[in-house]
């Protein structure tokens, strides 16, 4: 095996790339996430999700699978007891594991209910090791005031801003590790996500008046959603997450561990503000994510690490999906024999790299999209219900989308006869990844 370096992956839910100064941000939003990915990190400029819901983004990351493949293809379905993990991978290769903050891979809609409760040790994906988390964290607290559980099953109580509170473990973590073995630390944070039971965005105290002067980005259009009136208090949950990467950041310098540690910083979906909301939901619901609009699945990834270049910005197209194998790779482990989907991100130099990027959409429509670095081509099922079923074996065309002359998908070129060669390359691309992902579907027009 390779040299193994320590890994902390700080995670985030539901926060657009162009959050971010280094991605276009306007307002002082993210301060040390811009100086990680200018002096220290690459910049995935276009880095994508494949599957725009918490649950079958988290079970993605953990298994290095499609959802699909998992099961877990839509939120309360539960990550199989048995299924293999980064946890479970990452301990056979001699790493401590520690997860902090939201899991959402425990509950389901039958026998299985953890949402509020601790959360068993056979349905934590195998973070043994340390754990300082609840199964569904928007149940458990609000932006200020919740609890968690630890690895015993013991309520722990907090009182301050919630993002503040769970790096407070993650950081205690890095503090007090004393082990010669390396460690692997995820910290899932919930911001800035919507809180479900107030139907509200809660950025810490004052955040609205701090980014009151915010411009919105161009796909959020006056009349349309609900931004108008949550984004100030998004920012001010972005700008939260910032200042607690740059604690998580410091302690590892602190510790003389920060230039052995690879560092990922990432968001599982990004958000559109129901600007879409009444386009989408078909035969389900939509809120603001569940679709294939480019607020949704753009999301932020930076990368810090051995086998990366300090401060570039990398314009290809990549996966979230590429996770996996990135950081088992980075563990020391020959990724091409393990079976997992993606490809590592350091290849992204290579001229071969393939920008596309296959997505399962869920809740809202049972859906099929293929991302390239130019187009994007969405297949939908509408007879199939997309709450109880994960996929079809027959997809009809919704969109076609040519990304460099209208960036903003208002022009759907799906029927235009110009277009029929390259939406035929793409329909063969998008069946054969399903092929990939073990669902075998054809697509009508």
């Amino acid at each position: 095996m390779k040299q193994r370096q320590n890994i902390v992956f700080f995670f985030s839910d539901q926060q657009r790339a162009d959050t971010l100064g280094c991605n276009g941000q306007p307002l002082p939003v993210s301060p040390r996430l811009d100086q990680f990915a200018c002096g220290d990190a690459v910049n995935f400029a276009n880095a994508f999700t494949p599957q725009p819901v918490c649950g079958p983004a988290r079970a993605m990351l953990q298994t290095g699978l499609y959802p699909t493949q998992t099961g877990c293809y839509r939120n309360a379905v539960s990550l199989p007891p048995g299924q293999k993990t980064l946890a479970k991978y990452l301990r056979e290769a001699g790493y401590r594991v520690a997860y902090v903050g939201k899991w959402h891979l425990a509950s389901d809609e039958d026998e299985n209910h953890y949402e509020t409760v601790p959360v068993p040790a056979e349905r934590r994906g195998g973070y043994d090791d340390y754990w300082m988390a609840a199964d569904v964290l928007e149940f458990t607290s609000h932006g200020y005031g919740g609890y968690i559980f630890d690895k015993d099953g013991n309520k722990l109580e907090f009182t301050g801003y919630r993002t503040d509170c769970l790096t407070d473990y993650a950081v205690r973590y890095i503090e007090e590790y004393e082990d010669e073995k390396p460690f692997f630390l995820m910290v899932s944070h919930i911001e800035p996500h919507h809180q479900n039971d107030r139907a509200d965005y809660e950025g810490p105290d004052g955040s609205r008046e701090q980014f009151a002067g915010f411009v919105p980005p161009p796909d959020l259009e006056p009349g349309k959603g609900d931004w108008e009136r949550f984004y100030p208090d998004y920012l001010g949950c972005c700008h939260a997450l910032d200042r607690n990467f740059g604690r998580v950041v410091d302690a590892l310098k602190e510790r003389g561990i920060y230039e052995d540690t690879m560092v990922i910083y990432g968001s599982d979906h990004g958000c559109h503000f129901r600007t879409h909301a009444d386009e989408v939901a078909e035969g389900g619901y939509d809120d603001y994510k569940r679709n294939s609009f480019e607020g949704t699945v753009h999301v932020p990834l930076l990368i810090k690490g051995a086998e990366f270049e300090k401060g570039k910005r990398e314009e290809k197209v990549v996966s979230l999906l590429d996770l996996p194998k990135t950081i088992l790779s980075a563990a020391g482990f020959d990724t091409e024999l393990l079976g997992l989907q993606g490809r590592p991100l350091f290849e992204a130099c290579n001229p071969d790299w393939e920008e596309a990027v296959y997505i399962q959409i869920s809740e809202s429509f049972v859906g099929r999209a293929l991302r390239t670095n130019r187009y994007k081509y969405v297949v939908h099922a509408p007879d199939r219900d997309p709450w109880k079923e994960s996929g079809s074996p027959v997809y009809k065309e919704k969109y076609l989308f040519d990304l460099v002359n209208d960036p903003l998908e208002k022009v759907n070129l799906v029927d235009d006869g110009a277009y029929e060669e390259i939406k035929n390359a793409l329909k063969e691309r998008l069946t054969s990844f399903g092929e990939e992902a073990g669902e075998a579907f054809i697509v009508e027009c």
